[in-house]
């Protein structure tokens, strides 16, 4: 473990309020405005077998507003909305568990940095597209944190540095989740509040991560050269220091992939090609995708040769670290819930649409960009935001002619980028911790790469919506 520093013990005088009081604090403004807002209506038809806003039809209606025991009932109103959704993150995070507890990826990620050890050019790349199809595919990117110390230690041994180490893990976890294509957790619930068909949209979807991850390591890439070259380039040179002073007898060997952790990982490939078939071809939603997760998870357990016991315990552990996700998407539900009893959330849409109205569709698409960037600075939960906004971004893009496809998009990509930025994004200052780097170092150090990201996000939004992404 790398040795506390002056600098990673230091604590910031401002504190950050916790997620849930943000939310919490929201809803209490929303139940404000049911009070000063004007209350409005559309009307919902179904076009195609989903619901849509029938966009000449607001009008206003009689107020409703909403007092402090209905704002105490809307969380759990806001919790049996997305029942389905809560549990079935339960149920993927409880499947990892299992996953988690055999042992197979951790293996797997020491057995690949063992192989390219010495082959400085090799790591980062390959070490970088690890982590991005890891939080592309499977949403995976809290469980990569432990693998930060690692990275940065086998970085400062060749040559580079703890900036080198933590932005392997975090920039790459933080560009595929980004540009997820697969994720459960961003696209699977954004994409089942717009009622598109689950993981629909999957061939751009595949562009844009590639070209996230891309621009995430050709960033770390060129950062590594030039420390490598002249340390003394490096953001954080003197408390690499120290780091590498305590690292000299640290030598401990990584351990490597046994038969049963291989297993394990063809079980997860197999399932995940299940997947893929049951929702191209079958149809499949939430309901069967739970179902799928928790049949590899028991699968994978018994492969990794766990007890039934150790199983049980893989998957309460698994589905105990999520249980905050799942929280925020039920309170954030409430938010909701708030606006609907008050009749605001439709005068929230009329003020919306008619603030896009007269623009190209595309420059539409990108303000809905821009307002989920900022937006993930409160709410840094991807779940949870897809929670809060899809409700409103998807009828709002019937209303601006935007497809619910790029809707989810630009959820996505706002989402995403400021995931490894933000110093509310819980995750990540754990892994600036566990790297011994400050924010501000990184903050400053990142900011081009966030910048880039940024606006290869408006391309890629835009583009999507003069193509008319879809199917609708």
């Amino acid at each position: 473990m790398l040795a506390n520093t002056p600098e990673t013990t230091k604590k910031s005088k401002f504190k950050f309020p916790h997620v849930l009081v943000l939310l919490f604090a929201v809803i209490i403004v929303a139940a404000i405005f049911t009070y000063i807002a004007t209350p409005g209506e559309y009307d919902r038809v179904e076009v195609e077998g989903r619901t849509v806003v029938d966009p000449g039809s607001y009008q206003v209606v009689e107020r409703n507003p909403v007092g402090p025991f209905e704002i105490l009932q809307s969380i759990p109103k806001g919790l049996g909305e997305v029942q389905l959704i809560v549990f079935f993150i339960f149920i993927v995070g409880g499947a990892f568990g299992i996953i988690n507890k055999t042992g197979a990826i951790h293996r797997g990620i020491n057995s690949l940095t063992k192989t390219l050890k010495g082959k400085e050019q090799l790591i980062i790349p390959v070490m970088m597209l690890v982590f991005a199809l890891g939080a592309g595919l499977l949403g995976l990117i809290e469980e990569f944190l432990p693998f930060i110390p690692i990275m940065v230690m086998l970085c400062l041994a060749l040559g580079f540095d703890s900036l080198t180490g933590a932005g392997i893990v975090l920039i790459g976890a933080g560009a595929g989740f980004a540009g997820a294509f697969m994720n459960p957790f961003t696209v699977g619930v954004a994409q089942g509040i717009a009622e598109l068909p689950l993981f629909s949209g999957l061939g751009y979807r595949i562009i844009v991560w590639a070209i996230i991850t891309l621009i995430g390591i050709a960033f770390v890439y060129l950062h590594a050269n030039r420390v490598k070259k002249n340390p003394k380039l490096s953001p954080v040179y003197e408390e690499d220091l120290k780091k590498k002073e305590s690292l000299v007898n640290n030598n401990e060997e990584v351990k490597g992939l046994e038969g049963k952790h291989k297993a394990v990982l063809v079980v997860v490939l197999i399932f995940f090609g299940l997947l893929a078939w049951g929702v191209i071809s079958e149809g499949w939603y939430i309901l069967e995708i739970a179902a799928l997760f928790l049949g590899m998870g028991i699968v994978a357990g018994i492969v990794g040769r766990l007890s039934a016991d150790d199983i049980a315990d893989g998957f309460v552990i698994g589905a105990k670290e999520l249980t905050m996700a799942a929280l925020i998407v039920g309170i954030a539900r409430a938010i909701l819930v708030v606006l609907e009893e008050g009749f605001i959330i439709d005068t929230v849409l009329f003020g919306m649409s008619n603030a896009l109205q007269g623009f190209p569709a595309y420059l539409s698409a990108a303000g809905m960009y821009f307002f989920q960037i900022l937006l993930n600075i409160i709410v840094p939960s991807g779940s949870g935001q897809a929670a809060l906004t899809m409700p409103i971004m998807a009828p709002l893009s019937d209303l601006v002619g935007v497809t619910r496809q790029t809707a989810v998009i630009a959820y996505q990509l706002g989402d995403g980028f400021t995931n490894v930025w933000s110093p509310t994004s819980g995750f990540f200052m754990a892994g600036l911790g566990l790297a011994g780097v400050m924010w501000d170092k990184w903050a400053k150090w990142f900011l081009p790469c966030l910048a880039v990201w940024i606006i290869a996000g408006i391309i890629l939004v835009s583009i999507a919506q003069i193509i008319q992404l879809g199917p609708f």
